[in-house]
């Protein structure tokens, strides 16, 4: 196939569009729009502290280990990236401008990508940037050393080698042509690290201490109360009045895990923004008491909620129970009910809602879990528990102690589940402890599970289902060979059709036929701010545009 062709971009980010691949631009349609109009151009105004809200605790500052809200959005901002996704422009799936490098090219039919770094960035710590640290990042996050986590790996199943060509140059070479790979370059948890840092500190030291190169340096962390960044001079991009980004003094994260602390919060003005969300309600209520000091931008979120089972435990080996256990769900009847007091909203499958490689509706009626007939379903539920000799099984379900949409969700599954003769209880953890009974002790019987990931991008995005050998952020710990060759095929293909055709056996398989896995639904995002908040556009994902370099205040 032909390359999905990208952005060439200059030193101060304007892209220029190339040609790109019958592929690429078949699986650019569907994005997610913005519900609110950007706001007509101003005078930027520098100064002033941006406070934010949190609704998590932060496991680790490591953006290659983590994959929560909690870390991005406190901690995004003291890290660059080698490209990102246009600030300015957040929804498109194409638009990406260079961060921390001048320009890229591509050849070798789409297998040979060469970037050029800039020569005028430094990591706080006063270290010059090369190519040795872009080499060296993306060696911690493709070709991890035994025993240290990089949650995006399956994403990068193209890439054969990454090389340094020159102090200020560095290759990607790919396996495979794929309109997925400069997508994935731009995924904001690819933070820049120093190469000194690995080479002298180890791989684990960015857990707990901060060297980046971002618009913001590192000025504390009081563990469950907030994050301080103030603005750092030498930051390398300029903005729109000509001098040096960013706009902002600094900026404090603070930790507010119960969401009535942060809607006060707001609403006291004592904080001016939370960049995940709010659910209709929360909105309705701000906008009621506020008025016009308060915008709202609204975005579908490419967001997934469901849960998996543990197959590493005995009981959850047999697929009549995972079964049952999705078919349980009454999904269109929720979305109606859950989309009024949380931030979920469409029933769907694995893919982003009305992407082009999305499911329609009369497809998911297909898979099991989908149909109209509910009494059909939880009925068969009944028979395949009976039949696997587990009517009136107890179920525990591990869920994460963060009201939106976690507890709201999983309260609703405990119901659900109870009205097919199973005995759920739900455990409830803290964010840290939540990661670390999954990802070490791995010893869940059921957990809330997600998939959520930055730019639009499913044949990137759908890695999570490959097998747990593969994909790190597997949390049903099987193994499928069928699923790992067909993801490999729709990535390696060059027809839309053909990705499409794939893209649904792999589905089926993984929502039905083995119930790996069982959606929910997919979330909505809802962003009060501030109306005084000036330069920040949603997103698709709570993850992308977090740098905060282009954000300032009107006042």
């Amino acid at each position: 196939m032909r390359a999905l062709i990208m952005l060439s971009v200059n030193r101060e980010g304007e892209a220029n569009m190339k040609p790109r691949s019958k592929l690429a631009i078949a699986l650019g349609a569907g994005a997610a729009f913005a519900l609110v109009a950007a706001s007509p151009a101003m005078a930027v105004k520098r100064g002033g502290t941006l406070n934010i809200v949190v609704g998590s605790k932060i496991p680790s500052y490591d953006g290659h280990r983590e994959t929560t809200f909690g870390m991005i959005h406190p901690i995004r901002p003291f890290y660059s990236l080698l490209i990102r996704v246009n600030p300015d422009n957040p929804q498109s799936t194409s638009d990406f401008q260079c961060d921390v490098c001048e320009n890229w090219k591509v050849s070798d039919g789409g297998k040979t990508y060469t970037f050029k770094i800039r020569e005028d960035v430094k990591f706080h710590d006063g270290t010059p940037l090369t190519a040795d640290d872009i080499v060296s990042t993306y060696g911690k996050l493709i070709f991890p050393p035994k025993g240290i986590a990089s949650s995006r790996k399956a994403f990068y199943g193209m890439v054969d080698k990454v090389e340094k060509t020159g102090k200020y140059e560095m290759v990607f070479k790919l396996k495979y042509a794929t309109g997925g790979f400069i997508p994935a370059l731009a995924t904001p948890f690819n933070f820049v690290y120093s190469k000194k840092d690995l080479d002298t500190h180890g791989y684990t030291w960015h857990q707990k201490n901060i060297n980046g190169t971002g618009a913001f340096t590192f000025v504390q962390h009081q563990p469950g109360a907030f994050v301080e960044g103030k603005r750092y001079g030498s930051y390398h991009l300029m903005g729109k009045d000509g001098k040096k980004k960013p706009y902002l003094d600094g900026y404090k994260a603070i930790s507010a895990p119960k969401m009535a602390v942060r809607l006060q919060a707001i609403r006291g003005d004592r904080a001016q923004i939370e960049f995940r969300a709010f659910p209709p309600k929360a909105r309705d209520d701000l906008k009621k008491a506020l008025g016009d000091k308060i915008t709202v931008q609204e975005s579908d979120w490419n967001c997934v909620m469901g849960f998996s089972a543990n197959q590493k435990l005995k009981k959850f080996q047999d697929v009549r129970i995972r079964q049952a256990l999705t078919l349980a769900m009454d999904r269109w009847g929720g979305s109606k009910y859950l989309s009024k007091i949380a931030i979920v909203k469409t029933v769907g499958g694995m893919v982003f809602p009305n992407h082009s490689l999305a499911a329609k509706k009369s497809e998911l009626q297909e898979m099991i879990g989908y149909s109209d007939d509910l009494k059909g379903s939880q009925a068969k539920a009944k028979k395949l528990l009976a039949d696997a000799g587990v009517s009136g099984m107890k179920v525990e379900l591990l869920n994460r102690a963060v009201d939106q949409p976690y507890k709201v969700v999983g309260t609703w599954m405990l119901g659900q589940w109870k009205k097919v003769g199973l005995v759920p209880n739900q455990i409830v953890l803290p964010t840290g402890p939540w990661y670390a009974k999954f990802r070490k002790k791995k010893d869940q019987e059921t957990m809330i599970d997600f998939n959520c990931q930055g730019v639009v991008n499913p044949l990137i995005d759908a890695s999570k289902w490959q097998s747990a050998d593969i994909a790190t952020n597997n949390r049903g710990n099987y193994i499928d060979r069928t699923m790992d060759k067909w993801y490999d095929q729709m990535n390696r293909t060059g027809d839309p059709a053909e990705a499409r055709a794939i893209m649904r056996k792999y589905e089926k398989r993984g929502l039905d036929e083995k119930a790996h896995f069982a959606v929910n639904f997919w979330w909505y995002k809802i962003n009060p701010h501030r109306s005084y908040v000036k330069g920040w556009n949603i997103a698709p994902s709570h993850y992308l545009n977090q740098s905060l370099d282009q954000v300032w205040l009107d006042k």
